[in-house]
């Protein structure tokens, strides 16, 4: 079960990595720039979810994860010579891979550190949202999360499934995987379809 969730979790390092250096090349950043992006999207949120919850945060514990988002960056700066050409809808395919893994994991290893399901979905949601959501205030966009995307519900839903499959007895190497497939349907299905929800909007009155 470890080993499937370690591998996992590098899997969401590189996708959330990816997605922040496409973000850079997208903004002309320089080298340091595109790395500082790929860390703040890929560690983010787990780094936020492990200082609330007190325990050690997992890059310190475990540098490997520093050397794979450098090696993402750099490769990614290495082979992708255009990444304005590359659709917008790539980069919002590879985040959504990265918020589903997040969002499972981060609800589970709040889960095992003895925290009540209500606050472990808050966990996910975190773990799968902040990074992006750094990404996009450091490149003065409106985080995905604060748009009428369904980004967070998509997060939230992958974290209840995890915690629903559990308490029916299920594996936890069957919830995760079918926590990540649901949540990640769900946040595709909207990029596919441009499903939103409704915008809180206040009209003003023509004086």
């Amino acid at each position: 079960m470890f080993e499937l969730l370690y591998w996992l979790d590098l899997f969401g390092v590189i996708v959330f990595a990816l997605s922040g250096a496409l973000m850079a090349g997208r903004y002309k950043l320089d080298p340091f720039g595109v790395v500082v992006l790929a860390a703040v999207t890929a560690i983010g949120g787990g780094t936020i979810r492990d200082v609330i919850l007190g325990t050690t945060v997992f890059w310190v514990a475990n540098p490997v994860y520093i050397f794979v988002i450098l090696f993402t960056a750099i490769l990614t700066i290495i082979l992708i010579r255009r990444p304005k050409r590359i659709p917008k809808r790539f980069l919002l395919i590879a985040d959504a891979f990265g918020l589903a893994l997040f969002a499972v994991l981060g609800t589970q290893k709040a889960l095992d550190l003895g925290v009540s399901t209500s606050v472990a979905v808050v966990m996910g949601i975190i773990t799968g949202c902040a990074g992006g959501m750094i990404r996009d205030v450091l490149c003065n966009v409106i985080p995905m999360i604060l748009r009428q995307e369904i980004y967070a519900l998509a997060a939230m839903l992958g974290g209840c499934l995890f915690i629903i499959f559990n308490s029916l007895g299920l594996s936890e190497n069957v919830s995760t995987v079918c926590a990540i497939i649901g949540a990640l349907k769900l946040r595709l299905a909207a990029i596919y379809w441009q499903v939103s929800l409704p915008a809180f909007h206040i009209s003003e009155k023509e004086k």
